[in-house]
């Protein structure tokens, strides 16, 4: 999680206490509670149901695959313990800023998770919700509901909450920042990614997605992009930002129906088009990322030449042809792959791009295949020096930079309901 390292700061920690609904009674700092049902909320889908609490301790490493803990297992916040944690939320404890508002850096004690003193603690990022922003209390309490309980590798860790004066998350921190920055920013503290660590990039964000899937209720992301993809220092991928998260389909049920949010360019055509939400709605926005990270590419780009605006569609006749791949792959790569493993898992983006649900691959298959072209011997050697350089890390909320908008052009940064047609 990275060192605290600035002067005379101290800090406010998670401790292993459960939430309660906000609104219903004061949080005591350090005092453990039990879930007794949902977080208030004006839809229900977002929410697991009655349990108990449950010690979240080397979850991880107990249960690599991932589990879905009986309750929620988060720190309360005060609000005067976040402000101490980011000294006073000054400008130059920023670490980004997104639709929901922006991200801190703050510091806790590593054992103790008491507030922190100078140089002793632990990174963590804490988001500070915008009273202005229009994603507000729904995504938050998605945040809650559902980070709050799925534990997996490749899902950023929810370390706490506040909702004494305004609303805060805290998560863990994420060294190098995001998948979007690496791909898409240029200088000094960004260099390329090699073949190997994008791979493992792809992977870890494939089994984060297919745990969601998977799990007894299934949890369809909804906004699955590159910005949402957090490195650690081993450029393990994460997972973040699940307030447009939502349950899926139930019984007989193909597709829940909701309105349409989620980012121009990831978002599935059918979720566009009419409403209705698959689970392979996700593996649509995968294939964006994967395509992204094969090209170098934003799946958006007005400064493209004429034709070439929209990745996705620019891209799809090179997918299948390897004689065409060369021209889509990375320049930035210098060649440094294996050709048969690129061509497999530019197929494998085709086929996730795949206009109808049904014909695209369930994110078990996905990550077989990433697996599989991993394990594939490299044709061509790659540069000893692999990244390692520290980045300006990004917390959980939207990179800097031109990302791909909202799905309502007007919406700003915040992400916006758009009329089906």
């Amino acid at each position: 999680m990275g060192n605290c390292v600035w002067p005379s700061s101290r800090s406010a920690s998670p401790a292993d206490t459960t939430p309660t609904s906000p609104g219903r009674s004061t949080p005591k700092t350090g005092s453990s509670t039990t879930t007794t049902g949902k977080l208030s909320s004006p839809s229900s889908s977002s929410t697991f149901g009655q349990s108990t609490g449950s010690s979240s301790a080397s979850i991880d490493e107990v249960f690599p695959d991932g589990r879905i803990l009986e309750a929620p297992n988060l720190r309360i916040f005060s609000f005067a313990e976040l402000r101490t944690a980011t000294r006073n939320f000054k400008p130059e404890m920023v670490l980004g800023e997104g639709g929901f508002g922006k991200v801190y850096k703050g510091c806790v004690e590593e054992k103790t998770l008491n507030p922190a003193k100078s140089g002793v603690g632990i990174v963590v990022a804490v988001k500070k919700l915008n009273p202005e922003s229009m994603q507000g209390l729904e995504e938050w309490q998605s945040e809650v509901n559902f980070l709050g309980r799925l534990s997996h590798p490749n899902l950023v860790k929810l370390m706490g909450y506040c909702w004494e004066k305004e609303l805060l998350l805290v998560y863990e921190y994420m060294p190098k920042g995001s998948l979007e920055n690496h791909l898409f920013r240029r200088g000094a503290a960004f260099e390329p990614l090699s073949w190997s660590i994008r791979l493992k990039i792809a992977i870890g964000a494939a089994r984060g997605l297919a745990f969601l899937h998977s799990s007894e209720k299934q949890v369809i992301y909804r906004d699955f992009k590159a910005s949402n993809i957090l490195l650690d220092a081993n450029y393990n991928a994460k997972l973040s930002d699940f307030g447009l998260a939502k349950h899926g389909p139930t019984g007989s049920d193909s597709h829940v129906t909701t309105r349409v949010m989620g980012t121009y360019g990831y978002a599935a055509p059918e979720y566009v088009a009419t409403g209705h939400l698959y689970v392979k709605s996700d593996v649509y926005g995968f294939g964006v990322v994967l395509l992204e990270t094969l090209s170098g590419q934003r799946t958006l780009d007005p400064n493209r030449p004429s034709g070439q605006h929209n990745l996705v569609d620019w891209a799809r006749p090179m997918l299948a042809d390897r004689r065409k791949l060369a021209r889509l792959m990375d320049p930035r790569l210098e060649g440094q792959y294996s050709s048969k493993g690129a061509l497999q898992a530019a197929q494998l983006t085709l086929r996730c791009l795949a206009g109808d649900p049904k014909s695209r691959p369930s994110m078990k298959e996905v990550v077989e295949t990433l697996e599989h072209v991993e394990a594939i011997k490299r044709g061509s050697r790659e540069p000893r020096n692999t990244p390692q350089r520290s980045v300006a890390a990004e917390a959980p909320c939207r990179a800097h930079g031109r990302a791909a908008p909202p799905l309502h052009p007007g919406g700003g940064a915040a992400r916006q309901p758009h009329s089906a047609r």
